[in-house]
């Protein structure tokens, strides 16, 4: 998924919590994010004291979470331990790994593989070889 994509289709499930969400568009959102912010800190310091930042803020908190929900959902796990965020240095480091690893193959409990990806491998049977 490109950016222009990633950044539709995060506001196209604005409020969107169940379902998957790819790494690309989960990073590619949160890029946006932060473009964003720093344009309007730009223009904000500039003219207008911090206004659109709030604005801004407010206009993404929703997707934001939303997708974050998404991108955990695709690694099998509940969009709440998103709430891990809120334990300081060890929270926000666990969020990042989760946040990074690629997301189960094919069907899991909250939707299809987003990657359109093959059948759900039985439990237990991992996608990777295992060296012992």
């Amino acid at each position: 998924m490109n950016f222009p994509d990633a950044v539709a289709s995060a506001f196209r499930n604005y409020a969107t919590f169940a379902g998957r969400a790819r790494r690309s568009e989960f990073w590619f959102f949160y890029l946006f994010v932060l473009l964003a912010q720093v344009i309007t800190g730009i223009i904000d310091d500039a003219a207008t004291g911090g206004i659109l930042g709030a604005v801004l803020a407010v206009a993404l908190i929703i997707p934001s979470i939303a997708i974050a929900a998404r991108r955990l959902h695709d690694n099998g796990r509940s969009g709440w331990w998103q709430l891990l965020g809120f334990v300081p240095v060890l929270g926000w480091i666990v969020l990042l790994i989760w946040y990074c690893q690629p997301g189960e193959n094919g069907p899991n409990r909250f939707g299809p593989d987003p990657r359109g990806g093959g059948a759900a491998l039985p439990p237990g049977q991992r996608p990777w070889p295992v060296n012992r």
